[in-house]
């Protein structure tokens, strides 16, 4: 009974989240031939559009867009967003194709645009409403870890700041005896199959740098065996970042790891797209910028906004700017409050900061006191996402490899802000911070910025 509980269980999960997104995608589908239908009336594409919902579900298999959250354990729908637009676009174009044909009538350009646009946006918004959905009515995926302590509870760690995962780390097995343990010589098959039974696993992890190559090798095809879901946790992406390409030479798999930094084009490209961004937010948010600056100089008296030196790009210090959120002296009374100290790791955090004001706390937990950096952005010392720009007596507890950070200009917000920035040691952020410039992207920037919205928008700021 207990070899086969676990995987039913599995096949369960994996099962909900499949049916929810096929249904999200053929709504999506509906919703956006009625859409065109209702935009362009008779020159829309009329009844033989409901091909389009009925294509989807044949195009996203085949693109193996219902089996990635069986891979997964962070479901994260803006991932998986040029891949949808790439089905999106086949879906359109073979029911277009189809149905051009039956009514011996071409439709028009923009009819098609409409269709794949909304078609796109309404896959990511059902998908990510069906995401939500299935996370609520599915238990926590139990996770097995196959490897030492120290990578279980490195991996406890950072399960409690992914709010995409739903899952609990229930049990561990050791991957190999190490030197100098005391840990009993693993039985790999004979513990993974009754450790599965016992503790109803969905998902065992393997520490992919704990053992020789074919022990790992083992451990994989010893919980494949069982019907669970497997992730590998291998450390040396922790160096390299996920921007490797896979190449294969005469049935050897290597991996292209692409040059630190941005070249001459990229930059110019984060730049740009730096200044427009900007620029476009000072103006729409003017009017809630007087807002907020009224109402500082109501609360307390002193200056509107607060002025810190930053370490900027290649350690070049700048002035940062933010509407002012504490009492006037608040730097004075820092030193007084060091026992109130939450963060740690060279961080100064304190929950319920009693230098604070009212209209501050406000500002903080929505991030509004951060809008005057779209300042520092426009002057080019601050980049709309970027590594966390550190004051002195941070960045000098920075060392080694970890200061190619600075390799960037810093950012308003990033990959710190979405995990949870307030909570984060130094060290672990500054290696974040690493891996964002090793692998940055434009899509990667807007993605960061989606996310920054959201968290804003659940006031889950400091």
């Amino acid at each position: 009974m207990l070899e086969t509980a676990a995987p039913v269980a599995v096949q369960a999960r994996d099962k909900l989240f499949r049916r929810t997104l096929i249904v999200a995608d053929v709504v999506a589908g509906l919703i956006a031939i009625v859409v065109a239908d209702r935009i362009f009336t008779e020159l829309g594409p009329g009844v033989y559009a409901l091909l389009l919902p009925m294509v989807i579900p044949f195009v996203n298999t085949a693109s193996g867009l219902y089996r990635r959250d069986e891979l997964l354990l962070s479901k994260n729908t803006l991932d998986e967003a040029p891949a949808l637009l790439q089905a999106s676009t086949v879906s359109v174009i073979v029911s277009y194709l189809v149905e051009s044909w039956i009514i011996r009538t071409p439709l028009g350009a923009q009819v098609i645009a409409v269709t794949l646009l909304g078609l796109t946006a309404l896959t990511l918004l059902l998908r990510f409403a069906g995401r939500r959905v299935a996370r609520a009515l599915a238990t926590p995926e139990r996770c097995l870890m196959v490897g030492g302590p120290e990578a279980a509870q490195r991996f406890e760690r950072k399960l409690e700041t992914e709010n995409a995962v739903k899952a609990r780390l229930v049990a561990r097995l050791p991957l190999a005896a190490r030197d100098g343990s005391d840990e009993p010589l693993p039985d790999l098959d004979r513990d993974l199959q009754h450790t599965v039974g016992e503790a109803r696993i969905h998902r065992v992890i393997i520490e992919g740098d704990g053992a020789a190559p074919e022990v790992v090798h083992e451990a994989i095809q010893a919980a494949k065996a069982l019907g669970v879901n497997v992730t590998l946790l291998p450390r040396m992406f922790e160096i390299v970042g996920s921007a490797v390409a896979f190449d294969y030479i005469g049935g050897l798999t290597v991996l292209g790891v692409r040059r630190f930094g941005l070249s001459r084009r990229s930059y110019f490209v984060k730049r740009s797209f730096d200044v427009i961004g900007s620029a476009v937010l000072l103006v729409a948010l003017s009017p809630l910028l007087l807002v907020i600056s009224v109402a500082i100089k109501l609360e307390t008296r002193g200056p509107l906004l607060f002025r810190q030196t930053r370490v900027g790009r290649d350690g070049r210090p700048f002035q940062m700017l933010k509407f002012r959120s504490m009492v006037p002296d608040a730097e004075a009374r820092k030193r007084d409050l060091e026992a109130l100290n939450e963060a740690g790791g060279g961080l100064f955090k304190i929950q319920n900061d009693p230098r604070v004001t009212s209209i501050g706390r406000i500002m903080r937990r929505t991030s509004l006191d951060d809008l005057p950096q779209l300042v520092n952005v426009l002057r080019g010392e601050m980049s709309l996402v970027g590594p966390r720009p550190l004051v002195r007596d941070e960045d000098e507890r920075v060392s080694g490899w970890h200061r190619r950070r600075l390799h960037l200009t810093p950012g308003m917000t990033g990959p710190w802000q979405i995990l949870g920035g307030a909570i984060i040691p130094l060290q672990e952020m500054v290696a974040i911070d690493y891996l964002y410039v090793a692998n940055w992207s434009l899509w990667g920037d807007i993605k960061i910025l989606l996310r920054t919205c959201a968290f804003v928008l659940a006031a889950r700021g400091r």
